[in-house]
């Protein structure tokens, strides 16, 4: 039933809403799918629920767990809800998500709501290459480099190597201008 619900989750949200079920076993597909469609009679956005996962619903059922997490990172889902036995231990295994519900007890509406983490999060398998939106993307900032004479002249070699395979002799310069 849990799991059923937090695809339903997904689906609620948008017509375009991808949904997705990875299982090793044939028989909890079927069940999920049949409990889905007996929830999804129950939604107050049925209508849009019912789009979603009628044009991008998929099940899998893979042999394997290792072949689960290998499909769970090929997708890169926005929402990852890990449903197995001692969930926590599997987390490493997800490399690509824009987060992650560990265990049967965290429904993605307690992050939505109550849990407090970040909720702008990549879609469309984006999460194989960008994170969350954090604070960090409201707020400029600026490197601040500091040396001192000791540091630099222990970097001075590889700068100057650097500068001379790149062809900019001006950086090199700038390095050699400390000491002459």
């Amino acid at each position: 039933k849990h799991v059923a619900a937090d695809l339903l989750c997904e689906a609620e949200h948008d017509e375009e809403a991808r949904v997705y079920l990875v299982t090793t076993s044939r028989l909890f597909a079927k069940r999920v799918v049949t409990e889905l469609t007996r929830q999804l009679g129950q939604l107050g956005r049925q209508m849009i629920s019912s789009r979603s996962i009628e044009n991008h619903a998929l099940a899998f059922v893979v042999r394997t767990l290792d072949e689960a997490f290998e499909l769970a990172n090929r997708i890169a889902p926005e929402h990852l809800s890990l449903n197995v036995n001692r969930a926590g231990d599997y987390v490493s295994r997800i490399r690509h998500a824009g987060a992650i519900f560990v265990g049967r007890y965290t429904p993605p509406a307690v992050a939505d709501y109550v849990a407090g983490p970040n909720h702008v999060l990549p879609t469309g398998g984006s999460a194989r290459f960008f994170s969350c939106v954090g604070v960090d993307e409201y707020i400029k900032s600026s490197n601040v480099v500091a040396y001192s004479q000791t540091a630099l002249r222990k970097a001075r070699v590889p700068v100057m190597r650097l500068s001379m395979l790149e062809g900019l002799d001006a950086h090199g310069r700038s390095m050699e201008s400390r000491w002459t």
